[in-house]
């Protein structure tokens, strides 16, 4: 009898596990999910790497694992479309090379999922940008390819006109459309137009965006009106757009110059693109007071940026709310907006069914200060702070162990995590024919 009911007992705990309706429960946050309309307390649930249910009060015994997130804020995985990840061994160089940083690095403990790295590569070289960083990355990494068949090198690299060719551009585009959201030229700093004429073909086949860092336009001559009005179309992205030495102020005023109106009024896209020299409070303070707001926030992430006045996705989004940006619009300009511009809709949102990419933040109260470039500081009271990055549903940075168990609850030799919703976690029973490893490198 005591055997029978132990095999019942032991039959049953499978059925029960099975009978949850959900693998990861985050409860009680503030939810902001801009796409839907959604800023209020709300649970979000996660089944088989996809948000199932968005609601109030979903029960924590529905779930294998629950969250509580009372006082914080729970968005969709940030998405930062320009950073720069090809990194590699040659020197000073983006395009494989030291300045460029792995995005595992500077992205997930910033609560960011999703990053389209900026023209790093071309056609030369994406194939290897695809299959020693895109391809191994936890983060999903997009790109933007550059019109430069050798993608964003130093000195006369980028400068090349022979190496700036649609045809073997557009056909790695194809090659990897499930990667490749757009075209970007960059540093330019010759009297005609080529880059941009190249990369418009490629755009228009490919139905993408263009990116533009202007570069070397004021030496060359080039004005931003043009830009806007002769090679731009709807929808085509101008990064750096605080940047202040491209043309991007009114120089009576202060405010936004006459392209800047009347590219926006055309349906251009501006986006932050911060950097390490690209961002201005004496630029950004009067742009923002006459309403030029930007589209979407990004970092331009690369090693002369990450620990200087830019530092991260977290701090530049901070540097808006102190401008006084309201926190759902900040939001809303680094999840929704971006997915969108890079045509990638099933990001940047908390929608069942879509991919379940989350983050929870903690908004901070204290005395804090921003920098810029030029060396100003901006006071302000208010700091976002990653508690935890999920990403297709697995929990993969975790700043206070929101999502694990106190460690005197743990049988001994045992691991708190599920494969499940845990990212680091490994199988309970290894695929059939595999060996374990040798020992544990994490």
């Amino acid at each position: 009898m005591i055997r029978a009911g132990l095999l019942l007992l032991a039959m049953s705990v499978p059925a029960l596990a099975a009978a949850q309706d959900y693998d990861f429960l985050i409860k009680s946050g503030h939810v902001i999910d801009t796409r839907n309309g959604v800023s209020a307390v709300r649970d979000v649930a996660v089944k088989d790497g996809r948000i199932a249910a968005v609601a109030a009060d979903i029960p924590a015994a529905r779930a294998l694992k629950t969250v509580d997130a009372s006082g914080l804020y729970v968005t969709p995985g940030l998405v930062d479309i320009h950073v720069h990840s090809y990194m590699g061994l040659k020197i000073n160089e983006y395009n494989g090379g030291d300045r460029g940083v792995y995005p595992d690095g500077f992205t997930l403990r910033s609560c960011v999922t999703t990053v389209a790295d900026a023209g790093s590569a071309g056609w030369r070289n994406f194939d290897d940008f695809k299959t020693r960083i895109v391809d191994r990355a936890r983060t999903r990494v997009l790109a933007f390819i550059n019109i430069v068949g050798h993608g964003m090198g130093e000195g006369a690299v980028e400068q090349n006109r022979d190496d700036m060719d649609a045809e073997p551009t557009a056909a790695m585009a194809q090659k990897y459309k499930d990667v490749i959201v757009g075209v970007k030229s960059a540093h330019y700093n010759g009297a005609d137009w080529k880059p941009y004429e190249q990369a418009e073909i490629v755009a228009r086949r490919l139905d993408v965006p263009v990116m533009v860092d202007f570069g070397g336009n004021v030496r060359a001559g080039r004005t931003l009106g043009e830009l806007f009005t002769k090679y731009f179309r709807p929808g085509d992205i101008y990064t750096h757009m605080y940047g202040g030495v491209r043309g991007e102020q009114d120089p009576q005023t202060g405010g936004p110059s006459q392209a800047m109106v009347d590219g926006r009024k055309r349906g251009i896209i501006f986006d932050v693109g911060h950097g390490g020299a690209s961002y201005r409070f004496a630029t950004a303070v009067p742009l923002m007071k006459a309403g030029f707001v930007p589209d979407s926030i990004s970092t331009d992430l690369h090693i002369g940026s990450m620990n200087t006045a830019m530092k991260d996705m977290l701090n530049v989004m901070g540097k808006f709310l102190a401008m006084g940006m309201p926190l759902d619009e900040v939001i809303r300009r680094s999840t929704s907006n971006p997915a969108s511009e890079i045509k990638r809709s099933e990001l940047g949102t908390l929608a069942v069914g879509s991919p379940a990419d989350i983050a929870v933040l903690r908004l901070e109260k204290g005395r804090f200060g921003y920098i810029d470039p030029a060396g100003g500081r901006m006071d302000a009271t208010e700091r976002l702070e990653c508690e935890l990055t999920v990403r297709d549903g697995k929990v993969l940075y975790d700043l206070n162990g929101l999502a694990r168990e106190p460690w005197e609850t743990l049988a001994p030799g045992t691991r708190g995590g599920d494969p499940r919703w845990d990212g680091y976690a490994r199988p309970a029973t290894p695929p059939a024919g595999s060996q374990p490893p040798a020992g544990d490198r994490r």
